[in-house]
C-alpha cells in the first residue's frame, strides 16, 4: 500500500479549509445562490464549490431551497444554496456584552441578525461575582431562546485589555480586574458551551468587516466611547490584535484644547473627556440629571432639555477632535464610532464629522465616518461575531474546535 505524505495531506486539509471559507464566505454575501454562481463569483471551479457546498450542508451551515433560483435555461434546475439561518432551524450564537453597569445577551443567526435579546443589570453586584451570575442568567436566557436550536457556543465582549488566545481579561479598570479567565469562569457557569473572547472595540470592528459596509473589508479604524474608551484596527478583513491582546489602547491619547484631569496624572486624555462616566458626571454636575446615567443624558436630550443636547454635542466635538488624529496617522477607508448619543440620533454623528474635518490634514470626506451597521443592537452582534467571525475564516476548523470544547466540559 502507498502512503500519503504527512504535508501532502497538510497542503490537502489547507485547501479544503480555505475553499469551504470562501464558499461558505461568498453565499453571506450574495446568497441564496446557485452553485455555479458561487463558482462565477468566487474564482473556484464548479466541482470544488459541489464539494465544499455538500460538506457545508451536512454540517448545518447551508441549506438548500425548496425552489430554483431561476438562473438557468432548458435542462436541470439550478437549486439555489442559502445560509442555514435561526428562523429555519439553522445554528445560532449567543453573545453576551459586559458592560459596567449591565450585561446585553443575545441569540444570532449566521448572518449576524438578533432572534432573541436581554438586558441584565449588574447593580450592587460586586465584580468578583460577575462571571457566576451573568453564566446562570445567561444560562436561563438560552433556555428560553434557543430550545431546539442547534447552539454554536458563546461569544463573549467587554472592554478593557483581553487576549482572546488565552480568554483572560488582562486588565479591566472600571471592573478592577486583572489576568481573570473569564472565559473560563463563564463557560463553567454555563455548564458546557464553549465561549470565545474579545475586546468590544475588535468585536464591533470585526462585526463590520464580516456583516458591515463593503468599505471595511479595505481598512477601517473602530473608536468605542462608552464607560471604557478603545480601538480597533483593520486591514485587509483581519483586525490587529498585537502581542497579549494590546491593540487598541487609546484612553490616554490627547484631545485637542480639552483640560480634563485624568487619573494618569495628565489632562486632556480621551477616556477622562469623552467616557461615558466623565459625561454623566458632568450631567449631574450642572443639574441636567439626578443621578450619573448617560442614558438619562440622552434621553433627556431627545425629550428636549437644551442643556443635556449642548453637553452631547460637546461630547461629539470631542470624540471627533480625538478622532482627526487617528485619521492622519492611519487613513482609512472607513471610521467607525460607536458612541451612544450617535448612535440613536444622526445630529450627534454630524457633530463628530465636522470637528473631526476640521482638524484632519488627509480626510475631506465626512461620510468615511459613520455609526455601526447594526444600530443600537451593535454590541449584541458583535458580541455574537466573537464566535462567528473564525467560523466564517476556517469552517472546519472551528467546528470541530466548538464541538471539542463543548465534549470536554
Amino acid at each position: 500500500m502507498t502512503s500519503t505524505p504527512q504535508g501532502s495531506r497538510m497542503a490537502g486539509d489547507g485547501r479544503r479549509e480555505a475553499n469551504a471559507a470562501t464558499v461558505l464566505r461568498t453565499v453571506l454575501d450574495h446568497g441564496p445562490v446557485s452553485r455555479s454562481a458561487v463558482a462565477h463569483l468566487s474564482g473556484l471551479s464548479p466541482a470544488a464549490v459541489s464539494r465544499q457546498a455538500t460538506d457545508l450542508t451536512r454540517l448545518g451551515l447551508l441549506r438548500e431551497l425548496p425552489e430554483p433560483s431561476g438562473d438557468g435555461g432548458v435542462g436541470r434546475p439550478r437549486i439555489p444554496v442559502d445560509l442555514h439561518i435561526g428562523a429555519t432551524g439553522g445554528p445560532v450564537a449567543a453573545g453576551v456584552h459586559l458592560g459596567v453597569p449591565g450585561s446585553t445577551f443575545a441569540l444570532v443567526d449566521l448572518r449576524g441578525r438578533v432572534l432573541a435579546r436581554h438586558q441584565h443589570p449588574h447593580a450592587p453586584l460586586a465584580p468578583e461575582r460577575l462571571p457566576a451570575t451573568v453564566g446562570a442568567e445567561l444560562r436561563a436566557f438560552l433556555d428560553r431562546h434557543a430550545a431546539g436550536r442547534p447552539l454554536l457556543g458563546v461569544g463573549a465582549a467587554l472592554g478593557g485589555r483581553v487576549d482572546p488566545a488565552t480568554g483572560v481579561v488582562v486588565r479591566h479598570d472600571a471592573l478592577g480586574w486583572r489576568h481573570r479567565p473569564f472565559a473560563a469562569e463563564l463557560s463553567r457557569a454555563l455548564g458546557g458551551p464553549a465561549v470565545r473572547l474579545d475586546n468590544h472595540a475588535r468585536a464591533i470592528a470585526q462585526s463590520e468587516i464580516l456583516f458591515g459596509r463593503p468599505a471595511a473589508r479595505r481598512s477601517l479604524v473602530h473608536l468605542f466611547v462608552g464607560n471604557v474608551v478603545d480601538a480597533a484596527v483593520g486591514l485587509a478583513g483581519v483586525v490587529h490584535q498585537g502581542p497579549g491582546g494590546a491593540a487598541g489602547d487609546v484612553a490616554h491619547l490627547p484631545v485637542p484644547d480639552s483640560t480634563a484631569p485624568c487619573p494618569c496624572g495628565r489632562s486632556g486624555c480621551l477616556e477622562a473627556t469623552a467616557s461615558n462616566t466623565a459625561l454623566a458626571l458632568t450631567a449631574v454636575r450642572r443639574g441636567i440629571v439626578p443621578e450619573a446615567d448617560t442614558s438619562l443624558v440622552v434621553d433627556a436630550a431627545a425629550a428636549g432639555d437644551r442643556r443635556a443636547d449642548r453637553l452631547l454635542r460637546e461630547r461629539a466635538r470631542a470624540v471627533g477632535r480625538a478622532l482627526a488624529l487617528l485619521l492622519d496617522v492611519l487613513n482609512p477607508d472607513l471610521v467607525v464610532v460607536t458612541e451612544q448619543a450617535s448612535v440613536l440620533e444622526p445630529e450627534y454623528l454630524e457633530e463628530i464629522r465636522g470637528a473631526a474635518i476640521d482638524l484632519s490634514h488627509v480626510c475631506d470626506d465626512p461620510e468615511r465616518i459613520v455609526s455601526p451597521h447594526a444600530g443600537p443592537a451593535t454590541l449584541p452582534v458583535a458580541a455574537g461575531t466573537v464566535l462567528l467571525n473564525p467560523l466564517f475564516r476556517r469552517p472546519l476548523e472551528t467546528l470541530r474546535g466548538l464541538r471539542s470544547d463543548e465534549a470536554s466540559v
